[in-house]
């Protein structure tokens, strides 16, 4: 039975969702922005980072359901474990968001536009 709860508990704690801040952004090719004026890309990066937002704050809340799921497996109902959702959709979504982010950027990066991008960069670019 013990080893069946810790099976379980292994099963639950891969499922579990990630945190937003953990996902890394998708590759996004900065050429689909370069025909963009700088006012237009300003516009692209307010509708991309408000998409993210969201995302964001969904993905987290995934994250938050899951700990509690993984918690009541591990204390009080083993079975419980198998409730735990994952993150596929929201996090994929989330990262080509991030990725458009990055892409827009370079692009603002590229036609000297002054844009300033805040937020996380991620390691390496």
């Amino acid at each position: 039975m013990r080893v069946l709860g810790i099976v379980a508990l292994g099963a639950a704690l891969a499922g579990c969702a990630s945190s937003s801040s953990e996902i890394a952004p998708a590759y996004v090719s900065p050429v689909m922005y370069q025909q963009y004026t700088c006012a237009q890309l300003a516009q692209e990066a307010q509708g991309v980072s408000a998409r993210a937002a969201t995302l964001s704050g969904a993905q987290d809340q995934k994250r938050t359901n899951d700990a509690i799921a993984t918690t009541a497996a591990v204390v009080i109902f083993w079975p419980a474990a198998f409730l735990v959702g994952g993150d596929k959709q929201t996090a994929a979504e989330l990262a080509q968001m991030k990725g458009q982010m990055v892409a827009i950027e370079q692009a603002s990066i590229q036609k000297k536009c002054g844009i300033q991008f805040q937020g996380q960069r991620p390691p390496g670019t």
